[in-house]
């Protein structure tokens, strides 16, 4: 769900996005009774951080919160073992759960405080809101009986009075914009999808595609059930795109790159700090082994979209299209501790078939780790293949005698640069990926929604032109709002942008993701290489 509105956030940043992804502060909760405090225990090693604690608790001058010392003490022990073992505070843990599970028990629904009232701005299909008939540009007046108008509210606690357990019915006060009539719905709470998977079409009569945004416990099922479709939809190959996609369960990533591999190839392999090396192969359930295979990445893919990456680079299937990934070789667990926090520890080290560790290197501390996409856009390297640096010492060879480097992320096989520059990436990241555009366009839609009743999805792609004038206020709704970004310097990508903002609140992801998809490089790029095997094949 959308939460309330925050302007001045510029998610561009990608040192900073990435690190949301994956740095979480948390606490711990040591227990000793005063009686324990003073004691001589000479296993000091474990005790030590208690004891400080308890000292300051009991004997300090002044009132300590003592979970907020915990909380620097236990992320900077962490700091020093590697970037991605970190802490997640109980506060975090459900949401965290849910984003990882692939679902949430609630009414299923994208709003956002407008003005003083909830807003509906999609309903999210497969979720019992669909069923009830609660539509995009309805307001929720009350819940149970209780007003939800009028009010300052943040989005917890809106979010506390619609979710419940599965099943539970909630009574909505609904305002229909559309006829302005006020009428009472009757929600059963139900299990929400969160969906990994977001769009799939095909390209070309024999070319489909499937973007995934990372790898959660239902991504398997999205992504098989989007396979299937497209197959059925004379798909003989397919377009996997793991572009900014940071990664998740490494079980997942298995099993997506099992559907690609013949039996019995070698996915990857494990070694923890004991030696013990475990091997993952692929099995006979694999649906799509004949078919040729494109897999999209750039330096925001990490984790487990490498693992697909690197297990069909070193099996020499398909072809890896785009830059350089980000180069995370590490596995975590959860593990969880006694107040309800969680600890998400390295356990191992994971290898490509060919035996490459592609773990960049993080020697020079957390910060220095995750600025790497500065030094690639300094040197060079997100503008031409040329200027990756790679050691001869971490070459490898695939079976059919493709050379392939470790010690940093995947290597494509076929470069695409990075044609935006650094403005236009932040215009980018700031109207789709902050939710800015997305309020705008809620407002234009709140009062035209009826201009586009009568298209489908499809009308809208191929015949809808977005006016000049549309832009205009766009632009001077954001400097209303204090940026100061030229964005009539960016005209053309802004209509595409509104364009695709406007698509997702009518129709949904797929139509979202197809207009960004027009002009997009990297699927041109795979497009003509689809079309170059198909002129082999005959």
């Amino acid at each position: 769900m959308l939460k309330k509105k925050n302007y001045f956030l510029l998610p561009f940043i990608f040192a900073t996005v990435l690190a949301i992804g994956i740095l979480i502060g948390g606490k711990l909760n040591f227990n000793d009774t005063p009686e324990k405090l003073f004691t001589t225990n000479t296993n000091s090693k474990k005790d030590k951080l208690n004891r400080l604690i308890d000292y300051i608790d009991y004997e300090y001058v002044d009132d300590v919160n003592t979970d907020s010392i915990v909380d620097v003490t236990v992320n900077n022990i962490l700091d020093k073992l590697d970037p991605h073992s970190v802490y997640i505070p109980k506060q975090e843990i459900q949401r965290e759960t849910e984003n990882m599970k692939g679902d949430f028990v609630g009414i299923g629904i994208s709003f956002y405080m407008y003005k003083d009232t909830i807003a509906v701005i999609k309903t999210i299909e497969g979720g019992p809101s669909v069923e009830a008939g609660i539509e995009p540009g309805d307001r929720i007046l009350t819940a149970d009986g209780d007003e939800l108008f009028g009010k300052e509210m943040e989005s917890e606690e809106i979010v506390k009075k619609l979710r419940g357990k599965a099943g539970s019915p909630v009574m909505l006060g609904i305002y229909k914009k559309k006829t302005g009539e006020k009428v009472k719905v009757r929600v059963k709470r139900a299990s929400v999808p969160i969906k990994s998977v977001d769009a799939f079409y095909m390209l070309t009569d024999d070319l489909g595609y499937i973007k995934v945004n990372r790898f959660a416990e239902s991504t398997y099922r999205e992504f098989k059930y989007a396979l299937t479709v497209l197959k059925k939809s004379g798909a003989t190959q397919i377009a996997l795109d793991l572009r900014d996609n940071p990664g998740g369960y490494l079980g997942i990533a298995e099993q997506m790159a099992d559907e690609f591999l013949e039996d019995d190839k070698l996915i990857l392999f494990t070694k923890n700090k004991k030696g013990t090396i475990e091997k993952s192969f692929a099995t006979r359930k694999g649906d799509f082994e004949k078919g040729q295979v494109y897999v999209m990445i750039n330096e925001r893919s990490a984790s487990a979209s490498e693992i697909v990456a690197g297990a069909l680079q070193d099996n020499d299937k398909g072809i890896i299209v785009g830059r350089r990934s980000f180069g995370k070789g590490l596995v975590q667990r959860e593990m969880p501790l006694p107040d309800g926090s969680a600890v998400r520890l390295t356990i191992s080290r994971y290898y490509t078939p060919t035996g490459r560790s592609i773990q960049r290197s993080y020697k020079n501390g957390v910060e220095d780790y995750y600025k790497d996409y500065y030094k690639r856009y300094g040197n060079g390297e997100l503008k031409s293949a040329d200027s990756i640096k790679v050691a001869d010492s971490l070459k490898f060879t695939t079976p059919k005698g493709k050379i392939v480097y470790g010690g940093g992320g995947i290597i494509p096989d076929m470069f695409v640069p990075l044609e935006k520059t650094r403005e236009q990436q932040q215009v980018k990241s700031l109207v789709l990926e902050s939710g800015f555009l997305s309020y705008f366009i809620f407002e234009y839609l709140d009062k035209n929604r009826n201009r586009f009743f009568a298209y489908d999805q499809s009308q809208f792609i191929n015949e809808v032109i977005i006016e000049d004038e549309l832009v205009e206020d766009f632009v001077r709704y954001a400097t209303e709002r204090g940026f100061t970004l030229n964005f009539k310097k960016y005209t053309s990508a802004l209509k595409k942008y509104i364009k695709a903002i406007i698509a997702e609140q009518l129709y949904g992801t797929n139509a979202y993701q197809k207009i960004l998809d027009d002009d997009d490089k990297m699927i041109i790029k795979v497009i003509e290489l689809s079309n170059e095997d198909d002129s082999d094949q005959q």
